[in-house]
């Protein structure tokens, strides 16, 4: 049965959006829209007629932050797709942890009024008025979406520290970079002056990331993002790689940051054997600068 109503809503999505392009590590998340949306899609059973029971994958949550993106809930004998922007809840699901089988634990309670969202460890949302094509549809509307925007570097660093700053994180930036940083697009920020503690063999790497979101209270890493504007990708991910080797514990968001034309170079370079083996595959995402700047726009302003 769940495989029917995927396939079904799949052949839907495709009349009503064009070609779907699955994202490569995932079953479940596809982009519609030269990646105007992506869609995160889940089914499950009707159990006792009013309720559903989802996983949600910290590994596929982490490819929706930082886009336009929807988790689509399916279930049986449903009249229309329930589609729950994750920006709306990404700071719900960073404020708690995953189970250990690294989902989170999901339910939709079904009710004649509507339809409700509980989230192990966070609570009941209501989301009665999320069911329906039409939200798909608002979020992927082409009249709304900017063209590829032209950012500098030192642009695109404050624009990423000033989302972290928003969503309440520490930030640093290299201290060679912070008298180049550009500050037009957004409102200038303090960065940390130095990094936490307990990182000293990759002290060094860390400090040249650039830029990196730290969580105020725990002084933990919660997100490292390296800008290729014009620099090899590679690069990039080799500096990424070496953190994760050296400290295979630390697990924050790995996020190569580059213009949309580089996204193929960066899917070729990450399926390279070295970081599969190292299984920096799993870890690492691509973000590209329109995705930053609609981040921005929804957090930031």
């Amino acid at each position: 049965m769940a495989n029917s109503i995927k396939k079904a809503f799949l052949q839907e999505l495709t009349a009503r959006f064009g070609s779907l392009e699955r994202l490569h590590r995932s079953q479940s998340l596809f982009t519609v829209g030269d990646d105007a949306a992506r869609v995160y899609v889940r089914y499950s059973k009707r159990h006792g007629d009013k309720k559903t029971f989802y996983g949600l994958r910290e590994e596929d949550l982490r490819e929706l932050a930082g886009h336009r993106a929807v988790i689509c809930f399916l279930w049986d004998d449903q009249a229309e797709p329930l589609f729950v922007p994750f920006a709306e809840y990404e700071d719900v699901f960073s404020a708690i942890a995953p189970a250990r089988d690294g989902q989170y634990k999901v339910q939709v309670y079904l009710e004649e009024s509507g339809a409700e969202l509980y989230i192990a460890g966070a609570g009941r949302f209501n989301v009665a008025g999320q069911l329906g094509w039409h939200i798909l549809q608002d979020l992927t509307d082409v009249s709304r979406l900017r063209s590829q925007p032209d950012l500098s570097h030192s642009q695109v660093q404050a624009l990423l520290g000033a989302i972290g700053k928003a969503r309440g994180f520490d930030i640093w930036i290299p201290q060679s970079d912070r008298p180049r940083i550009d500050w037009s697009m957004t409102i200038p920020f303090e960065c940390r002056e130095s990094l936490p503690l307990g990182y000293d063999p990759v002290a060094n790497t860390l400090a040249e990331v650039d830029v990196i979101w730290i969580n105020k209270g725990a002084n933990v890493l919660q997100a490292l993002f390296e800008v290729e504007h014009s620099t090899p990708i590679y690069s990039g991910l080799l500096r990424f790689n070496d953190i994760h080797l050296t400290v295979p514990s630390l697990l924050p968001r790995f996020s190569v940051v580059s213009n949309t034309a580089r996204r193929d170079l960066f899917a070729r370079q990450l399926s390279r054997p070295t970081f599969q083996a190292s299984g920096l595959y799993e870890l690492c995402t691509f973000l590209d600068y329109r995705s930053v700047l609609d981040w921005h726009d929804r957090v930031a302003q």
